[in-house]
């Protein structure tokens, strides 16, 4: 059973409270910005974030925001951990290569092993 209190809608047997939020605009923004290949936060990157906030008239370089240090330093570290990734993929590949060639040449070389030619044949062989 429902009863609905000052905008609360209670649940009389579960004792839970609940409330109604639309988020429809936002997410009619978000799904806008998806299909349009825009990123969902539009402050998450483009000129008033990535660029600086002024610049000297002699044409000196301006010294970095801290918030744009801290997205350089993320993005480094992203980066490192995906150059660390690719080289343990590479790794990975070439180690399961070796490896298959390995037992490929363990095989063929106990099957030399086993299957001489004996008797008549192994003299047919020699001539």
């Amino acid at each position: 059973m429902l009863k609905i209190v000052g905008g609360y809608r209670i649940i009389l047997r579960t004792g839970v409270l609940s409330r109604n939020l639309s988020t429809t605009p936002a997410l009619a923004d978000q799904y806008w910005r998806e299909d349009h290949g825009l990123p969902t936060n539009p402050n998450s990157e483009g000129p008033l974030t990535n660029l600086p906030d002024y610049s000297f008239v002699d044409g000196r370089i301006t010294p970095l925001g801290t918030n744009q240090k801290k997205r350089i330093q993320h993005q480094q570290e992203i980066a490192r951990k995906m150059v660390t990734a690719i080289k343990e993929l590479d790794y990975a590949k070439k180690r399961f290569v070796d490896m298959k060639a390995s037992k490929e040449a363990e095989k063929k070389r106990i099957i030399e092993n086993k299957l001489k030619p004996k008797g008549h044949l192994l003299l047919k062989k020699d001539k």
